[in-house]
């Protein structure tokens, strides 16, 4: 069943309103290229649209009501927003939830050496990466340093038309013959992925000058001597702004779209939101690029318990309602799908593939091969999610990742089906996954907007 390009149905007014949204996506991205900047921006959002922090009610005598906006923040890296609804949590909430970490090259905790006359940062890469396409871009470092005191130092470098870039760097064409013949994965190692970070000497000095000039600008600077890279958190990402592609400036260019095109559009739609029975919730989460693991990744017991704050500031907690307000609650596990590339015809199956401007994907399931590792939603869900959809006009298509033996891969939504709460996968189609520079339609954009306003307002 082919689906028909978005754009082909777009009146005046929703070219007007998917511009707005594209600029306004853009702007997010740029401002939030880690998982830090992201929830800042998030919280930023939120508090305008009257949302308020859960802390300055828990311990207090006030509770919330129907109607009330809150959000919970999770170490900085995970966001959760909710609004309050008119029925009991028993019922269910409607969740949408997505990511906001990226694949990147982190810093290691002790980075900084010289070696022939060049400053070089070590460095460690997180999530799945092709690691031959981070060489020579201009890279930018982003993250903060904590000082021993407990200060926090926040660093963007490399974002500014004023400030200097990095770059990891290669082997000559000239001097290559015997890189090129290595497997792709191995062209460049990992080991090898290290920042150029300076190679100007520091005068009187015989050992080590280069260096020593380095820890004397980020002291003068920053304050930030070589110690404290042991408690830091530095992320190397590709310099520049998100752009217009395409010369009808059809989609968009950017870094870490993967899955902050999900996170942008969910959080877009709750802060959009009308009144609705059933209390909503959009989270977002970090750590989905390495198996969302940790105290901030979705294993960690932040969203559970966020909720049972939540119980105990309306109805008060009981463990029993909190279960079956899990067991009840419907959700939209938000993330990006492989866009059918023509160019890589082979390692797809058509007529189960995502397209550019086809609208929204739902992925019934994920995993790989065999299904392993997957949710795999309930028909009779599926038949919800598509009244849903058809009732409200959104444009939607249904894929898999590629074809059945040629890889795979996995979302948060498994996590939150061991609740027994109805959870599928949704998501942008978006061309070079994972690579430093994705590529998504702007339609595709407005469509999952449209798509997870009208799961919030119908679920």
């Amino acid at each position: 069943m082919e689906r028909q390009n978005a754009w082909k149905d777009y009146k005046k007014s929703d070219i007007t309103a998917i511009e707005k949204l594209s600029n306004e996506y853009m702007s997010f991205l740029n401002n939030g290229k880690t998982e830090r900047e992201c929830v800042k921006e998030a919280v930023k959002a939120a508090e305008q649209k009257g949302y308020k922090n859960i802390n300055t009610f828990i311990g207090g005598s006030s509770k919330l009501k129907a109607g009330d906006k809150i959000y919970a923040v999770n170490m900085d890296k995970s966001i959760a927003l909710f609004q309050i609804g008119s029925k009991a949590f028993e019922n269910g909430i409607t969740i949408l939830g997505a990511h906001i970490d990226s694949p990147r090259i982190d810093v290691k905790q002790n980075p900084l050496y010289e070696d022939s006359d060049f400053a070089y940062l070590d460095t460690h890469y997180y999530g799945g990466i092709k690691k031959y396409q981070w060489v020579t871009l201009p890279l930018a470092i982003h993250g903060v340093v904590a000082k021993k005191d407990g200060s926090l130092i926040p660093v963007v470098i490399g974002e500014d038309d004023k400030d200097p870039v990095f770059c990891i760097t290669d082997l000559l064409v000239h001097l290559a013959q015997e890189q090129v013949k290595k497997e792709a994965s191995k062209v460049v190692e990992g080991e090898d992925l290290d920042i150029l970070f300076a190679s100007q000497p520091l005068k009187d000095k015989e050992k080590d000058a280069v260096k020593e000039n380095v820890l004397k600008l980020l002291k003068e600077k920053y304050g930030i001597e070589e110690e404290d890279f042991l408690s830091a958190e530095l992320e190397i990402v590709p310099a520049g702004r998100a752009r217009e592609s395409g010369i009808d400036r059809s989609m968009i260019m950017a870094y870490g779209q993967d899955d902050r095109v999900c996170a942008y559009t969910s959080l877009a739609a709750i802060l959009e939101a009308p009144k609705t029975e059933k209390t909503l919730c959009c989270l977002l989460v970090d750590k989905e690029e390495i198996g969302s693991v940790g105290a901030t990744g979705m294993q960690s017991k932040f969203f559970e318990n966020t909720l049972a704050e939540l119980l105990e500031l309306t109805e008060g907690f009981s463990e029993l309602t909190l279960r079956r307000c899990l067991a009840n609650s419907r959700m939209l596990s938000s993330d990006v799908s492989a866009a059918y590339d023509p160019l890589y015809a082979s390692a797809f199956e058509k007529k189960n593939a995502a397209y550019f401007g086809r609208g929204i994907v739902f992925n019934k399931f994920t995993g790989s091969r065999g299904k392993s590792g997957s949710n795999d939603a309930n028909a009779e869900y599926m038949g919800v999610i598509r009244k849903i959809m058809d009732d409200n006009n959104v444009a939607f298509q249904t894929a898999e990742l590629g074809k059945v033996d040629i890889g795979g891969g996995g979302t948060i939504a498994y996590i939150l089906s061991l609740y027994g709460m109805e959870v599928i996968d949704s998501g942008v189609a978006v061309l070079n996954m994972h690579a430093p520079w994705e590529l998504t339609s702007k339609a595709d954009i407005y469509e999952a907007k449209k798509c997870y306003l009208a799961f919030l307002k119908d679920a």
